[in-house]
């Protein structure tokens, strides 16, 4: 098993992203003060046979901009974990470049609010809106 990835050390650019960013091609851009923004590079292999990127991917993208979006924010002894998340289409994903980038709306001390949006060739792509759970790190 790989080693955990500590999502601060990737936005201070002194650790690789974890598997998941690697898995889809998704690259942080930069994150501060609860956004981030990504550039994910979209191969053939995440197509369905109608040559669209399949939903989940564009879902796990989002998901990934939106954690590096929140962990700006946190305390660094406190995690999260998504406890919903959904995703609007607006017109189909091609292979090729997207940008996600993400937002926390709104924190408290137990649950955040974040919304990402993915766009490709300047047009918006899809949305997607979160809520995690904020706990501390037993680490």
């Amino acid at each position: 098993m790989e080693k955990l990835v500590n999502l601060r050390d990737v936005i201070r650019g002194i650790s690789s992203p974890p598997p998941c960013d690697r898995a889809i091609d998704i690259r942080l851009l930069h994150a501060k003060n609860g956004s981030s923004k990504c550039l994910w590079k979209i191969n053939e292999s995440l197509l369905n046979g109608n040559g669209v990127t399949m939903g989940g991917f564009t879902a796990s993208a989002a998901d990934i901009a939106m954690s590096y979006a929140i962990t700006t924010l946190l305390k660094e002894n406190s995690a999260f974990a998504s406890i919903n998340l959904e995703t609007t289409f607006h017109r189909p994903i091609t292979a090729g470049e997207a940008v996600v980038t993400a937002t926390v709306k709104r924190i408290g001390t137990k649950t955040a609010y974040l919304q990402a949006t993915v766009t490709q060739n300047d047009k918006r792509a899809a949305d997607a809106v979160s809520t995690v759970m904020i706990f501390p790190n037993e680490e």
